[in-house]
């Protein structure tokens, strides 16, 4: 199932770029260093996201994304994390842990909510950094969630990120 380029809008977006060469992306001000991609997963090409897949086997929507210099510093990881979650409805927080991420704390949180009344589940990766924040995504239906979320934390865990002078 591909879910609608809708479900993108869960987290502030930065424009797409073609600085992708499958291992490093170059985003504005920042690099996202990526782990080697699950070969369930297929590229997505979606203007509003930095990078983005489909998990053929679950039918979920991955993300990563990053800015700088607009409120890396002064905003608190639960903040940040739940600005994701403007547009959902009936949030039912599963899990919501900080954790060690690249050197740094993240929130790592498991929800399931409703987007424009459909349930979905989702798993959110926040991190500051550098004047920088990054959030990662797994979007899914809650059905077959567990299909690629494992799958999913592990290729967090093996990203890293930087700012960019």
């Amino acid at each position: 199932m591909r879910f609608p380029r809708w479900a993108f809008a869960l987290v502030p977006l930065v424009g797409c770029s073609p600085a992708f060469d499958g291992r490093v992306y170059h985003g504005e001000g920042y690099t996202l260093n990526v782990p080697a991609v699950p070969r369930e997963w297929s590229e997505l090409h979606v203007t509003e996201t930095a990078l983005a897949w489909e998990d053929r086997r679950s039918g979920a929507t991955i993300a990563a994304n990053g800015r700088c210099d607009r409120d890396g510093e002064d905003v608190p990881l639960q903040s940040l994390t739940q600005h994701l979650f403007f547009q959902f409805t009936e949030r039912d927080i599963h899990s919501q842990d900080v954790v060690a991420f690249d050197g740094r704390e993240a929130m790592r949180t498991d929800v399931t909510a409703k987007l424009d009344g459909v349930p979905r589940r989702l798993v959110t990766w926040v991190m500051k950094k550098d004047k920088c924040v990054f959030d990662l995504f797994y979007l899914a239906r809650p059905d077959r969630f567990d299909e690629g979320v494992g799958t999913f934390d592990t290729w967090v865990k093996g990203l890293s990120a930087r700012r960019e002078p």
